[in-house]
């Protein structure tokens, strides 16, 4: 790898020219260099965006009258000269560098709203993100834990303050993504935004979007690019480990004379993964058109986003003892690659696992100024999402030649010293090629009453005693694909210091969820009796897992075949006070959801459930006071009434409407400190937020045949606080410190009552949840980040250190060790730090900008867990690794991974 690294960087230095030309930097007004920001000759579609420091360099003569944009700033025309410095102030623009944006966007503006905010610039995605997750440049910020879990491209996380992703709202240019069901975020779907990101602003607490439902944890809206002001392209080829490879190209039109502008990406990624068996390509497409007539008060912009992928997956959790019994690459005795879901079909990986998904979304905005003080700004959106995950199905453990449960683990995870090794090899990979041989020997053709079937291989899952012949293991795949449509549109008038606004947040969504035969495992069919309105029927019929393909729709399923149907409606209201000195807002917000199931499987007489509707609401507000030049203060605080996820209304996949459904409810309130000085910028700010009535279904261990059942929760109720402090200093122009501490205190604040039931809904019992005081899990409570980044000429390097602590287990509430007063409550992990280690060279060569960018993640290759799934505390005599028990369930982060990226402007 450093060879590799070594020789790139040499090829480049060798190519490096230095231009005769006007340069300059770009600042806001703490004197913060603005990387990102757009320098055009006046009048053309000439232009640059300024580094990571906020230089830029323009082949122009000195006095040639320049533009200058950036994201949340008001543009500046300044006269060419060397060395000239241009300080652009904070206003209303919001992403200045392009034809078209909606209004809608909520962007927080520093010293003016009331909101704790941290903003990446596009220069920082596309620098230092690379071969990583996109949610994993956000680690840089308070409060945010990002983490790759199991390991698959795309399998990424993210947690706000203690909030998972479910109570974290994300926006795309104004427009939800979170799933509508279960609030969810498919990161794997949104691969194409490192290419296309133009800035990520993530407001943390109440945050400032005016939509139907707010989040909780907080916002995290990410800006991509529209039809572009400047004429060029670019192109670019990245490197990484594992085999990683990606190559991106992009053009922009440039605005014409008429007003017409056209912006269009293309990449294509691929890579053999870093956990062993997770393989995956894809691509990302991007294509944005623009219309804004000079002179006319209407702007209109129509863009399309997507990103089809397939990968293999790690989603089977993995005990410390089986990092440390498999697998070759070992440091500190675990092999951090380990995967027991991979192995070996006809000398090529095969993974039971694997995902696949296609997800477009597209986007017109349309903005008209009515007049001086009046505008509306519309957003219409839809989505077709198509794709899901494949797994095992049949009877594995009941055949044991075909056994691929986690090697030497029993049927509820436990270590046993002795366990069959079914189709697995003793290095503990699975044997996929005697998966296929066990099934063709098993089955010697099906004799049933559909003679027409006689001699074919039939293989079912065992679970019935007809003249289906032996149990098999089959893999299956799990569709969740969507329609998704929706309109957001703001009205806003502007009266001296006021500004009110209206708004409205219209969602309609559809969500199809069945299970479909991907491959048969040298079978030639499938007999399935999951349809409680069928006595069974033999499936032939299999589906590619991949994107872009047939994703069974329409055709014949297995298993469970239900339909979820969400619609929201809501109105929104602002008033906004802006003086000298003083910044003051009230929102709210009032909202209805409403939820319908249909149950094409397993719910016979009642297949299509009652319309539930749930009224939901919010009011928020604050005020910001600037003290002086450098000084201000905040505080914001808020009430929400927020309306329960699709499984809380319809809990253990039935049709039954819960009969104690409530709303949850989140109180919050927030004080903040800002300082803004030439060379030093402080932002400190303390939260509190209460999140009540909060329904909770969890999956336990039921009878004695090592069978399932749920758990339901309600009236949960979480307490989360904790300080922020975010600072960055520039000692020296060409030396820039950041640095962050986030500091939580998350915990569940009374005990609570579970209802037991079994695999068919049936109550079983009740259970007292002694979690009082209990740490939430799966978040680190207490992390810091500092960085230092230096420049000299056409070469800057970068380094950084992320420390992570206060981080607990993702447990189940459900634990027998919660059953008892006197529990040791949640586990806590190891502390760990990384450090990161990064280089860019600039440099012209043949008339085109060039760059090159070469980062080494996790420098020092340390070992540490980032997950766990399991809250085993380790008693005397317990195995341990670094104090936790060996028996616990856990993902370890990756260790030393590198990329390298080399691109051209023109």
């Amino acid at each position: 790898m450093r060879k590799i690294l070594l020789s790139l960087t040499l090829v480049v230095a060798g190519l490096l020219t230095y231009a005769q030309s006007v340069s300059g930097t770009v600042t806001d007004d703490a004197g913060e260099g603005l990387p990102g920001a757009t320098v055009l000759v006046k009048g053309t579609q000439n232009g640059t965006i300024t580094d990571v420091d906020g230089k830029f360099t323009l082949n122009v003569k000195e006095g040639t009258p320049l533009v200058i944009s950036f994201i949340g700033f008001e543009s500046l025309e300044a006269t060419a000269s060397n060395n000239m410095e241009v300080t652009l102030s904070p206003g209303t623009s919001i992403l200045a560098e392009v034809v078209i944006t909606s209004n809608v966007i909520d962007v927080v503006k520093e010293r003016e709203t009331p909101v704790a905010v941290s903003n990446i610039s596009p220069a920082e995605i596309s620098l230092k993100v690379g071969n990583q997750e996109f949610p994993e440049v956000m680690n840089r910020t308070p409060g945010v834990y990002a983490t790759k879990q199991g390991g698959g491209y795309g399998d990424s996380r993210l947690s706000l303050r203690g909030f998972d992703q479910s109570n974290t709202s994300f926006l795309i240019n104004g427009q939800p993504v979170n799933d509508m069901e279960n609030g969810w975020v498919y990161w794997s779907n949104w691969q194409g935004l490192t290419d296309v990101a133009s800035g990520i602003q993530i407001q943390r607490g109440l945050g400032a979007s005016r939509l139907a439902v707010p989040s909780v944890g907080g916002t995290v809206s990410i800006f991509t690019k529209a039809a572009e002001l400047a004429k060029g392209g670019k192109v670019a080829q990245t490197i990484g480990n594992d085999g990683f490879v990606k190559t991106t190209a992009s053009f922009s039109s440039g605005r014409s004379e008429t007003g017409w502008a056209s912006s269009f990406l293309l990449s294509r990624w691929q890579g053999d993964g870093y956990v062993y068996g997770t393989k995956g390509e894809g691509w990302t497409y991007f294509g944005a058109i623009g219309y804004a007539p000079e002179g006319s008060d209407h702007a209109f912009n129509l863009s399309l986003l997507g990103a089809g992928q397939w990968h293999h997956q790690r989603t089977t959790w993995v005990s410390i003892r089986d990092y440390q019994n498999f697998g070759d690459d070992k440091k500190d005795g675990i092999d951090r690659r380990w995967n027991t879901d991979a192995g070996i079909m006809r000398g090529e990986e095969f993974n039971m696992r694997r995902n696949f998904y296609n997800k477009p979304l597209a986007t017109f905005n349309w903005d008209w100024e009515i007049n001086d003080n009046l505008s509306l700004a519309t957003s219409l959106y839809g989505s077709a999402g198509r794709g899901g995950g494949t797994g095992p199905r049949g009877s594995n453990f009941r055949n044991p030649e075909i056994n691929i449960n986690p090697f030497r683990t029993d049927l509820t995870g436990h270590y046993i010293e002795d366990g069959n090794t079914g189709s697995r090899y003793a290095n503990g990979q699975i044997n996929f090629n005697n998966i296929v041989r066990v099934n063709q020997e098993s089955t010697q053709g099906y004799n049933g009453p559909i003679s027409d079937y006689d001699g074919q291989l039939i293989g079912s899952n065992g679970y019935n005693s007809d003249n289906v012949n032996r149990a098999v293991l089959i893999r299956r795949a799990s569709m969740n694909s969507h329609n998704w449509f929706g309109g957001i549109s703001t009205l806003d008038y502007t009266s001296g210091n006021f500004r009110y606004s209206l708004g409205v947040d219209l969602r309609k969504y559809t969500g199809f969820h069945y299970r479909v035969v991907n491959n048969l495992m040298g079978l030639d069919g499938y007999y399935s009796t999951g349809n409680d309105n069928s006595a069974g029927q033999i499936i032939e019929t299999t589906i590619d897992a991949s994107p872009f393909q047939n994703t069974g729709l329409v055709g014949p399923k297995i298993n469970y075949y239900n339909i979820g149907y969400v619609d929201w409606q809501g109105v929104n209201g602002l008033v906004e006070y802006s003086g000298d000195a003083v910044t003051a807002v009230l929102q709210g917000g009032i909202s209805n959801q409403a939820f319908q199931r249909e149950d094409q499987f397993a719910q016979v007489g009642n297949p299509l459930s009652e319309k539930k509707n749930l009224t939901g609401g919010y009011l928020k507000g604050g005020a910001n006071y600037n003290l002086d030049e450098k000084h201000n203060v905040f505080f914001n605080a808020g009430y929400i009434s927020r309306q329960p996820l699709f499984d809380a209304v319809f809990p253990g996949f039935a049709n039954d409407v819960n009969p104690d459904l409530q709303n949850e409810i989140i109180t919050s309130v927030e004080l903040g400190y800002g300082f803004l000085g030439r060379y030093l910028t402080v932002n400190v700010n303390a939260y509190n937020t209460n999140w009540g009535n909060r329904f909770i279904e969890q999956s336990v261990p039921f009878g004695q045949q090592g069978d399932f059942g749920t758990a339901q929760f309600t009236d949960v109720d979480v307490l989360h606080q904790g300080v922020e402090l975010e600072a960055t200093y520039r000692p020296m122009d060409n030396l820039k410190l950041r640095g962050m501490v986030s500091a939580g205190n998350w915990r569940y604040t009374k005990d609570f009552d579970a209802t037991i039931f079994d695999e068919n809904n049936v109550q079983q019992g009740t259970a007292t949840i002694y979690a009082k005081d209990a740490k939430v899990g799966d978040a680190a409570q207490f992390t810091s980040f500092i960085s230092a980044d230096y420049s000299f000429d056409i070469v800057s390097v970068d380094l950084s250190y992320r420390h992570v602590d206060g981080l607990y287990a993702d447990y189940n509430i459900a634990d027998s060790d919660f059953l008892q007063p006197d529990n040791d409550g949640a586990l806590k992990l190891p502390s760990y730090g990384l450090v990161d280690f990064g280089v860019t060279a600039r440099f012209e060569l043949f008339n085109t900008n060039g760059t090159f960018r070469a980062n080494v993640n996790n420098l020092f290759d340390t070992v540490y867990i980032m997950e766990s799934n399991t809250n085993i505390h380790a008693e005397a005599g317990s195995e341990t690794w670094n104090g936790i028990d060996v028996t616990n369930s856990v993902w370890f982060g990756f260790g030393r991974t590198w990329n390298a990226t080399l691109s051209f402007n023109f």
